[in-house]
């Protein structure tokens, strides 16, 4: 199975935006477009309710924009696990209290084990000091932590210094940040969050998309990891007792 890879809400902005003249700018919108379009053979792109949500913020001729391109990709469900995972999170300061729904996105593809977070969020997901903070809370929770990064990590095309972009704003990046506040500023609560999502959730089903759930309780991951491990035992045994008998 392909590598899944998370599109959070920023990276779908960045792929309908319009074409900037700046240039930091304009190269994250390329290559944005060129994961989009000529990586879809190496990866699983995936988004969830919160995505749909956010996107639906802001202006309605890049609200239908951002809506068209995400019509056809696999939307994760809302899980319980994911909301205990987003507070954690926050009440830790791993992602700032006001911005609930970045823990949401984070706890959603961790929960579902996917394999990468692809984001511009540089100020609470793709941040340098905050990620390995971020990885910690996770793994504490009982979870693999989901690979957070750009874009530009993800194909490899180019080295990027996060450092030197946790403050850079760009018309793209503002807007995505209004859009964000004022989505969140709708929540006193992660349930109120959930609650809404699952509305969101819910209006997908009934649109025809695909909404799927990789989620796998801790006592199937161990019961797994112990049949591997009998497996690969005997295997072992077996492998040894062919090479006495050949002896």
């Amino acid at each position: 199975m392909k590598p899944r890879v998370y599109l959070e809400t920023t990276v779908i902005s960045y792929l309908v935006g319009r074409p900037s003249n700046d240039p930091t700018l304009a190269s994250w919108q390329q290559i944005t477009r060129q994961l989009w379009e000529n990586y879809t053979d190496r990866f699983a792109f995936v988004i969830s309710p919160i995505v749909l949500a956010e996107v639906s913020q802001g202006n309605p001729e890049a609200v239908q924009r951002r809506l068209e391109v995400l019509s056809h990709l696999t939307v994760l469900e809302i899980l319980s696990e994911a909301d205990i995972l987003t507070q954690k999170l926050l009440d830790a300061g791993a992602v700032p209290q006001n911005f609930r729904s970045d823990a949401e996105h984070i706890a959603i593809a961790t929960v579902h084990q996917v394999e990468y977070l692809a984001s511009w969020n540089h100020k609470h997901i793709v941040n340098a000091n905050k990620r390995e903070y971020i990885n910690q809370v996770c793994r504490e929770a009982g979870f693999k932590p989901t690979t957070i990064c750009t874009p530009t990590d993800l194909i490899g095309e180019f080295q990027m210094k996060e450092e030197d972009f946790e403050n850079y704003t760009d018309p793209i990046l503002e807007e995505c940040y209004r859009m964000k506040e004022e989505f969140n500023a709708q929540f006193n609560s992660v349930e109120e969050l959930s609650a809404h999502l699952r509305k969101v959730q819910e209006e997908c089903r009934r649109k025809g998309m695909k909404v799927v759930s990789y989620y796998v309780p801790p006592e199937k991951r161990k019961q797994k990891k112990e049949i591997n491990c009998d497996a690969t035992r005997q295997k072992s045994s077996t492998e040894n007792t062919s090479r006495g008998k050949s002896q």
